[in-house]
C-alpha cells in the first residue's frame, strides 16, 4: 500500500493545502473530500462552550492535528504528532526518510517503531542556527525520567526528548541536544508568530494573516470576491457587510436585488427553492393575532410567504368568468412562488432569501444609524432580498459544517445594551437585552410576553418543518406559536433547537445555549 502524498512545510503558514488562518469549514470539507487519503477525522470540542472553547481535528491515520480557535472557527496551530504516518518536507528536503512503500509501524514483539528528525538534522540541514529553546522537566509519571526541549523558530518548534539527568541549565544546548541523551524529535508545530514561547500567549487570538477561504490563499487562481469578515446588524432592514479589503457592503432588505448581490458576493455556491406547507397552520394564527393586536413586523402579503397554504379548495365560482379570474390569479401566485429562493453561500456562511418585496422590519428604538436612507420606489414585482439567514456553524449542531460560521454584531450605535450583543453572546444575556432594548414598544402585554416563549424543533426527525428554509419566512414578529415545553430531548441537542422571535429577527438556539 502506497503512503499519502508528500506534504511540504511552510513555517508560519501552514502545511500543504492546510494554511494558518484558513476556516474550519474549509478544512474539513477539503479532508472530508478524500476519504482515501484522510480515512478517520476526529472532531473534538466543547459541548457546554462550543463556540468558545477550541475545536480540534485529529487525523491519527496521517499523524498530525489541527488546532482552531473557538468564536472564529480558524486554524490555529499544525501538530505533527507522528513522523512515520506521512512524509514531509521542507524546501524539498525530508524531514524523515521513510519507506515507499507503508510498513507496520510495531515490530512483532510489539515495539513501537518511532520516526523523528535527529537534532542535526534539522539544525544543519533544514534550519539553520536559532536561539536557545525552552527546558520542561518530566510530567509524565510513567516515564518520570525524560523531560522535553522544545527548539523554536520562526513560525515553527521542534520538541526533542531530552534525559533530565543530562540536562542542565548552564550547558550548551547545541551539544546538549546532539548528545546520545536527546532522542529525534517527537512532535512539530506550526504557527503564527516569532517563537513558540512567544506565539502561545495569544495563540488563539491574534490576527490571522492569511484569509478564511483557501481560494483566496491560492496564488494564480482566478478573482475570488473579497471574504465577509462581520456583519453588522443594523435594524429598519439594513443589514452592512464588513470585508477584509474592500469597502462594506450594505444590503437593503426589500431592495437591493439579486444583481447587485452576484457584483458584490460573487455568485452564490447553490440555489435553494422548495415550496413546503407544514407551517402554514401556525402562520395562519399569527395573521389572525396581528389583526386583533397589531403586533410589530412585516405584515403579510400573498408575494412575502413562501410557504402558502394553497386555497385552491376554497374557491367557489359561480359563473366562468370567476372561474377563469380565479384561475388566473392562481397561476399568477404560483409563478411568483417558484421565482422566489434562496441564495446559499457557504463559504461566506449565509443565506439570502430572495423574494418580493413587502412592508420592511422596524428599525430599534430610538435608532438613528438604522433609519433606512431614501431610495426611488421600486415596483413590487420585481425580485429582491428581504432576508438573510446567518449560520453560526455550532460544533455539535444537525448542519454543522455545512457553512463556515459567521460573525455578527448588532450595531451598537443602533441600541443602548449593557454590553456588545453579538455571535458569541449567550442567548440568555441576549434575549433580556433585546427584551429592554423593545420593551414598551409591542402592541400589547401578550405579544411582549410571546417572546419569552419559543418553537421546539427537532432535526433529526429528518425532512420534518425544522428546516431553517421552511421557519424563515415570517417567524420573527414575536408571536406566540409554541410554548416551550418538558418534551424536549435531553442529552447534546444536536436536533433538538428552539426558534425565538423579536422584531426584524429569529433566533435559532441549541440546548447548551448556542446559536
Amino acid at each position: 500500500m502506497s503512503r499519502c502524498p508528500s506534504l511540504q512545510i511552510h513555517p508560519g503558514r501552514g502545511l500543504g493545502f492546510a494554511i494558518l488562518g484558513a476556516s474550519l469549514h474549509d478544512i474539513l470539507t477539503r479532508l472530508k473530500a478524500q476519504p482515501l487519503l484522510y480515512p478517520t477525522i476526529d472532531v473534538t470540542y466543547s459541548p457546554t462552550q462550543p463556540i468558545v472553547a477550541p475545536i480540534v481535528l485529529n487525523l491519527p491515520a496521517n499523524g498530525f492535528r489541527l488546532r482552531f480557535d473557538g468564536p472564529d472557527q480558524r486554524l490555529r496551530l499544525i501538530e505533527i504528532l507522528d513522523f512515520g504516518r506521512t512524509q514531509l518536507n521542507y524546501k524539498n528536503i525530508d524531514l524523515v526518510k521513510l519507506p515507499e512503500e507503508q510498513t507496520p509501524l510495531s515490530t512483532s514483539s510489539g515495539h513501537v517503531i518511532q520516526y523523528g528528525p535527529a537534532f542535526r538534522h534539522v539544525y544543519n540541514r533544514l534550519m539553520g542556527p536559532t536561539f536557545p529553546g525552552e527546558y520542561l522537566p518530566p510530567q509524565d509519571e510513567a516515564d518520570p525520567y525524560t523531560g522535553l526541549y522544545i527548539l523554536s523558530y520562526p513560525g515553527i518548534a521542534f520538541t526533542f526528548p531530552l534525559q533530565h539527568t543530562a540536562w542542565s541549565p548552564t550547558a550548551d544546548f547545541v551539544s546538549l541536544l546532539s548528545s546520545n541523551a536527546t532522542a529525534p524529535a517527537k512532535s512539530l508545530a506550526i504557527f503564527n508568530g516569532g517563537s513558540w514561547q512567544e506565539a502561545r500567549q495569544n495563540l488563539f487570538t491574534r490576527p490571522c494573516l492569511n484569509p478564511r477561504s483557501l481560494a483566496l490563499s491560492m496564488k494564480g487562481k482566478e478573482h475570488q470576491p473579497d471574504e465577509i469578515e462581520m456583519v453588522h446588524v443594523c435594524g429598519g432592514g439594513l443589514v452592512e457587510m464588513i470585508r477584509r479589503f474592500s469597502v462594506p457592503f450594505r444590503i437593503v432588505l426589500g431592495e437591493t436585488t439579486p444583481q447587485d448581490l452576484v457584483a458584490e458576493l460573487g455568485p452564490p455556491d447553490a440555489i435553494y427553492r422548495k415550496n413546503d406547507h407544514r407551517l402554514s397552520i401556525h402562520k395562519t394564527r399569527r395573521r389572525e393575532q396581528r389583526a386583533s393586536h397589531g403586533s410589530y413586523g412585516a405584515s403579510p402579503t400573498p408575494s412575502e410567504d413562501l410557504f402558502d397554504v394553497d386555497h385552491s379548495s376554497a374557491h367557489t365560482t359561480t359563473d366562468d368568468s370567476d372561474a377563469e379570474e380565479d384561475d388566473d390569479q392562481r397561476e399568477d401566485e404560483q409563478g411568483r412562488s417558484s421565482a422566489k429562493c434562496f441564495y446559499n453561500y457557504f463559504h461566506h456562511g449565509f443565506d439570502i432569501f430572495i423574494s418580493y418585496p413587502s412592508n420592511a422590519s422596524p428599525p430599534f428604538p430610538q435608532s438613528v444609524s438604522s433609519v433606512r436612507p431614501s431610495t426611488s420606489t421600486k415596483a413590487t414585482d420585481h425580485l429582491v432580498a428581504t432576508k438573510v439567514l446567518l449560520h453560526g456553524n455550532v460544533p455539535g449542531s444537525y448542519p454543522f459544517n455545512r457553512y463556515r460560521r459567521s460573525r455578527w454584531v448588532i450595531d451598537p450605535e443602533a441600541i443602548e445594551a449593557a454590553e456588545a450583543l453579538d455571535s458569541e453572546t449567550s442567548f440568555a444575556i441576549l434575549s433580556k437585552e433585546l427584551r429592554n432594548i423593545w420593551k414598551g414598544n409591542y402592541a400589547s402585554v401578550q405579544a411582549e410576553k410571546a417572546t419569552q416563549n419559543a418553537i421546539v424543533l427537532d432535526r433529526d426527525w429528518g425532512d420534518s418543518p425544522g428546516s431553517s428554509y421552511e421557519v424563515l419566512e415570517g417567524w420573527e414578529d414575536g408571536e406566540q406559536v409554541q410554548k416551550k415545553g418538558s418534551g424536549a430531548v435531553e442529552g447534546s441537542g444536536s436536533g433538538t433547537t428552539q426558534i425565538y422571535g423579536f422584531p426584524g429577527m429569529l433566533f435559532e438556539v441549541l440546548k447548551n445555549d448556542a446559536k
